[in-house]
């Protein structure tokens, strides 16, 4: 049995759902092309996933879930339904104000859906936007259309989901800071508490991918994308939201705290099909395919592989994913986590990179200067291996 590093049990539930109507050209998550896939019997395996899990390290009060894909919303109601009696099952004891939130794609989401799916405690969907043109949609892969996102929101809000938060991506094949600036627009007209803005990255084993190595991909230049991120912060800012993190801007109050979860480097269980979890100090990634997760599960818990983390490398995390959020990381939280100060561990690295300009420093808090949120990258690089590498 594994409790976690503060002593607490976990209170986060991270959940994949490997589904998806076809594969977008950017992303290499952990995704099936749904035509043909066992989904009854995937959500039995997660039911005894999550039943092994409990067992093994039980739940503290659930202040955050989040269901994330793939396209949860591919489930149908009956499926939906059962999923989500499992997670109230296995996890029973909800904070009053838990924050359940399910990603959703544009066109997957009928008023049938989205009731069952309020029913069953979800109270926040995060929707898969990425843009307000046709032909850029078109050109990453995406299968829903601007209509579709209306529709979706107005169902969702119809049923009562009022918590809701769109994807937008930047640096797209063939966009324009012009046709940026219409997409946050046209997404800030929707008056939502949460946005996430993301810039496109070219990853391994994806169509972009492939396309990028022929020289076949036309990507906006590194000025143009640098404009488009600067336009974003200032027309975000503009509106009244809050940047609290890199890509994420939100109403005050309106912060996704599962994903603050993350980025404070504290516990979440991860279920799923190629999940990754971090439970007392130790993290895992499960087994990745659908039917070997299937399979695995009927033995035991479906790791692919579980190992500790050293004092070390934690220290460094928390410093990598804590400088993403614009509180930074403070030297209180640092010295509760591991005991001592942040400025005898990584002295050197804070302060070069304050007096290269892309740290600020007040009361015992360290974080990104406007010129580092630019350079986020080399912030974070400063602290990779600082540690592990001496």
């Amino acid at each position: 049995m594994t409790t976690n590093t503060n002593g607490r049990p976990p209170e986060a539930v991270y959940i994949h759902i490997p589904f998806c109507t076809n594969k977008c050209f950017y992303c290499d998550f952990n995704s099936y092309v749904l035509k043909d896939q066992p989904v009854m019997d995937y959500l039995e395996a997660l039911d005894r996933e999550m039943e092994q899990t409990v067992k093994n390290t039980p739940p503290g009060v659930i202040k955050t879930i989040f269901v994330g894909g793939g396209t949860p919303t591919v489930l149908k109601p009956d499926e939906m339904a059962y999923f989500l009696k499992s997670v109230r099952t296995h996890f029973p004891n909800w904070d009053k104000d838990i924050e359940f939130s399910m990603e959703a794609n544009p066109g997957t989401t009928d008023i049938d859906k989205l009731t069952v799916m309020k029913e069953g405690g979800v109270n926040r969907v995060s929707f898969g936007v990425q843009a307000f043109q046709n032909e850029l949609l078109t050109g990453i892969g995406r299968i829903h259309n601007v209509d579709d996102v209306y529709r979706s929101l107005e169902n969702a809000r119809a049923v009562g989901l009022n918590n809701l938060s769109v994807d937008l991506m930047f640096g797209l094949p063939n966009q324009t800071v012009e046709m940026l600036g219409e997409s946050i627009r046209k997404a800030l007209e929707l008056d939502l508490p949460h946005y996430s803005i993301y810039s496109l990255k070219v990853e391994e084993n994806t169509l972009f991918h492939t396309l990028f190595n022929k020289n076949k991909l036309p990507l906006p230049n590194e000025e143009d994308e640098l404009q488009m991120y600067l336009l974003l912060m200032s027309s975000m800012k503009e509106a009244g939201y809050n940047q609290y993190e890199i890509s994420n801007f939100a109403k005050p109050g309106m912060e996704s705290r599962h994903n603050i979860t993350y980025w404070r480097n504290e516990d979440y269980y991860g279920l799923g099909a190629g999940a990754h979890g971090y439970v007392g100090r130790q993290r895992h990634i499960n087994v990745k395919g659908v039917n070997p997760y299937v399979e695995a599960t009927r033995k035991g818990l479906p790791r692919l592989d579980a190992y500790p983390i050293t004092e070390a490398e934690a220290m460094e995390d928390f410093m990598m994913v804590g400088l993403r959020m614009h509180e930074g990381v403070s030297n209180e939280a640092f010295q509760a986590q591991f005991g001592r100060s942040i400025e005898d561990i990584f002295a050197k690295s804070l302060h070069k990179m304050l007096h290269a300009g892309l740290l600020e420093h007040e009361e015992g808090t360290y974080r990104l200067s406007k010129q580092g949120i630019l350079f986020g990258n080399d912030v974070f690089a400063e602290f990779v291996g600082a540690l592990t590498e001496v």
